[in-house]
């Protein structure tokens, strides 16, 4: 089973992971003032990066908490999401949703997304995680 923790592993941490998934998506969720762009990365953990500028969030206690509600979101929804290194792009706007419409927004959007996988990859998935204690 994969950790439910959000480690150093769990993230896009230089640039050049960044621009993998902004040059070649293979998945895309839109949603209200926020992108959601994926990419299979063939691990068998999901990847998060985030991008929340000054120009689309102006306060950085706004960017802060956006950045700690998707990471939570993402951390409960990352089983649904093995093998996506996913980048979160901010528009103007995200700042002023709620934390409860950011977690049923983001809830929508990894859903959107999990189901865009490639089936013959979700299937070869679905085998490796066969949980005996179901």
């Amino acid at each position: 089973m994969v950790s439910r923790g959000f480690g150093r592993e769990k993230r896009l941490l230089t640039p050049r992971q960044f621009k993998a998934v902004f040059d070649s998506p293979s998945g895309k969720a839109p949603g209200k003032s926020v992108l959601l762009l994926a990419r299979n990365n063939e691990l068998d953990h999901s990847r998060l990066g985030l991008v929340i500028g000054k120009k689309s969030v102006k306060l950085s206690v706004e960017r802060n908490r956006l950045k700690r509600q998707i990471r939570e979101s993402f951390r409960l929804n990352q089983d649904n999401l093995v093998g996506w290194d996913i980048v979160v792009v901010a528009r103007k706007g995200l700042g002023d949703l709620q934390n409860v419409e950011l977690a049923q927004q983001f809830g929508k959007l990894w859903k959107r997304l999990a189901r865009s996988k490639p089936a013959q990859q979700a299937d070869a998935q679905t085998g490796v995680n066969d949980n005996p204690h179901a």
